[in-house]
């Protein structure tokens, strides 16, 4: 299977990962307003799924380092299968949850909080599981990133501050939740890997590719009660039933599609770079992707198309923070 066997090259598949992480909600706005969110994310689900087999059984099962895919997949103890199953839902759960906080809450609100706790807390707890990089430098860098997020909060929030944001105490209270269960997805997975060893792993550890598989099992399994109660309960909107998904337009299935294996070649990676770069480092790099969304917004969506010069001035601070977190953390675990 394919491993990575520097720093550097690490670091680099953690860019991709935020890149990957910061860019698949663009396909969800390709799939227009009349496709549902609860339709699109069940395209997304299999998406990620998908991806992690095709991975698995391409990487995974080439080269002559480590355990190939099936392999690897047989003799994995049922205690990593059951880690690994529990982060795929604990993933899922927190991500429905933060969606519907930003319909309650609206998205200046919602989306930093919920994301600004998974960071912090994600860090910390990944750091606490396995300790790699310097501490001083990893925690200063996730704090400038947590500002970095903030000023794009206030930036948004000044940009729509007329529309109605709905900032009630149900919304911020789901963003917090969302935020706790998010922190914790990524722990569940590392734990069933051999973070120390990817050429030679512990019997009954996983690889990262057999790991990212079991994570997507549990995404979609977990799917099958999150998403089927929000469809038939929406936190906004009508019900929406199993009906309209299978009527819905190819074309719609496969924009989700390709949503879901964005998100999911930058997971992947996310857990493939963890073994030289850290668990709490490749997790710190890829929650950035905040950051690739705002770029993303202001390039392509022109959402910050004639805004005001404190506007303008808190998007430049935003990235500045940004760029200077992303330093931090990567020069944490350069020694």
């Amino acid at each position: 299977m394919f491993i990575v066997t520097n720093y550097t090259l690490a670091v680099v598949l953690c860019f991709i990962t935020m890149l990957c992480w910061g860019s698949w909600a663009n396909t969800q706005k390709l799939a227009g307003k009349s496709w549902r969110y609860e339709l699109f994310y069940w395209d997304y689900v299999i998406g990620i799924l998908l991806f992690s087999v095709i991975l698995g059984l391409t990487l995974g099962s080439t080269g002559d380092t480590g355990r190939s895919f099936i392999t690897d997949l047989k003799q994995v103890t049922p205690g990593n299968y059951v880690s690994a199953l529990i982060g795929g839902a604990v993933f899922n759960l927190g991500n429905i949850l933060l969606s519907a906080a930003v319909s309650m809450a609206g998205m200046t609100v919602a989306f930093p909080l919920g994301v600004g706790i998974a960071l912090v807390l994600g860090v910390i707890i990944n750091y606490i599981g396995a300790p790699k990089g310097d501490p001083t430098l990893l925690f200063l860098g996730v704090i400038l990133v947590v500002i970095a997020i903030v000023l794009n909060a206030m930036a948004s929030g000044k940009m729509h501050s007329s529309s109605n944001s709905g900032s009630n105490k149900k919304g911020i209270i789901i963003a917090i939740i969302a935020g706790v269960l998010m922190s914790f997805f990524y722990r569940f997975v590392a734990a069933a890997m051999d973070l120390n060893n990817f050429e030679s792993p512990t019997p009954g550890m996983a690889t990262p590719y057999s790991a990212f598989f079991i994570f997507s099992v549990g995404i979609f399994l977990s799917n099958l009660l999150f998403n089927t109660i929000v469809m038939r309960r929406p936190f906004e909107g009508k019900p929406v039933s199993y009906s309209t998904y299978f009527n819905g337009r190819m074309s719609l299935h496969l924009v989700g599609i390709l949503g879901g294996v964005i998100w999911g070649l930058g997971t992947a990676l996310s857990y493939i770079a963890a073994g030289k770069a850290g668990a709490a480092i490749s997790y710190a790099l890829g929650q950035g992707a905040p950051m690739v969304a705002a770029l993303w917004g202001i390039i392509i969506w022109k959402e910050f198309k004639g805004a005001s010069r404190s506007v303008g001035w808190l998007v430049g601070m935003m990235f500045v923070f940004f760029i200077a977190g992303l330093g931090a953390i990567i020069l944490s675990g350069a020694n």
